[in-house]
């Protein structure tokens, strides 16, 4: 059989929304750090400061699809095509109720405009599948995505994440918990990264009324190395953290100032 004659192969697309008349998303503009070029010495990173305005329709109707989720025990939970451009904008974190999707093996948030994701992923015990490409301004992960046991798959754009291997972008400096008494189920996210900070990342214990203990730790995530922010409730237990793989800090720090192994 010639080569003109051999059937045509077609691929599957695994992001359908990327030709979705309505994927051309504006995503906020981002300048962390380069995503293009390594990072001189001395660059310093700092968390986004974004609030999420949960009265925005995009999240109102983001709740209302994991609602319809979780009733109908889904697999695949794939939701920004079912926002509008503007409504996709909206949505700078995903709500503490994804953690309810258990039945769910593939998250798929290509192009999404998010800068945080909540603990509450760590719940989704059945996922396979992780896809957040393109999410530009997404820089780091909870610690918590740790629990997903069966996670074996991800897709993450490596160029948008803090300390990646190409650029070698800092991490921002996180700083040890103070004595002022914190609501921790509203924290600062341009001081704390996250929003809330209730259990230990690593033995899910109440945290001081102070705030976390913190800590950057990059780690193998599926199919990618990810720098995970760890909200301890003790020093005790960011010594129990696993170490780093090849090529990375090898242990957890407090990012900032700190020597990162060369860019390859």
């Amino acid at each position: 059989m010639t080569d003109e004659q051999l059937p045509a192969q077609v691929f599957p697309n695994h992001f359908p929304e990327a030709v979705d008349s309505r994927s051309g998303v504006p995503q906020d503009s981002c300048d962390c750090f380069s995503q293009v070029r390594v990072s001189s010495p001395g660059a310093v990173a700092s968390f986004h400061a974004e609030i999420q305005d949960t009265s925005a329709p995009g999240w109102l109707r983001l709740l209302e699809l994991i609602e319809e989720a979780a009733a109908d025990r889904r697999e695949e939970f794939r939701p920004l095509p079912e926002l509008s451009p503007e409504e996709r904008r909206q949505i700078v974190t995903l709500p503490k109720a994804i953690g309810r999707l258990t039945a769910v093996r593939t998250l798929v948030l290509y192009g999404s405009n998010l800068v945080r994701i909540p603990p509450e992923i760590g719940d989704m015990t059945s996922l396979e599948q992780f896809s957040p490409y393109t999410s530009r301004r997404l820089h780091w992960f909870p610690y918590e995505i740790t629990r997903c046991a069966r996670l074996a798959r991800s897709t993450v754009s490596t160029r948008s994440i803090y300390g990646n291997y190409k650029h070698r972008p800092p991490f921002p400096r996180l700083l040890p918990p103070g004595d002022a008494v914190l609501d921790l189920g509203s924290l600062a996210p341009f001081r704390w990264g996250s929003t809330a900070a209730r259990t230990c990342s690593v033995c899910t214990g109440p945290i001081s009324v102070t705030g976390p203990h913190q800590a950057w730790l990059s780690q193998v995530v599926a199919t990618d190395v990810l720098p995970l922010l760890v909200n301890a409730c003790s020093q005790a237990c960011l010594d129990a953290l696993p170490p780093g793989p090849k090529g990375y800090i090898p242990t957890a720090h407090r990012g900032g100032a700190i020597e990162q192994p060369p860019s390859r």
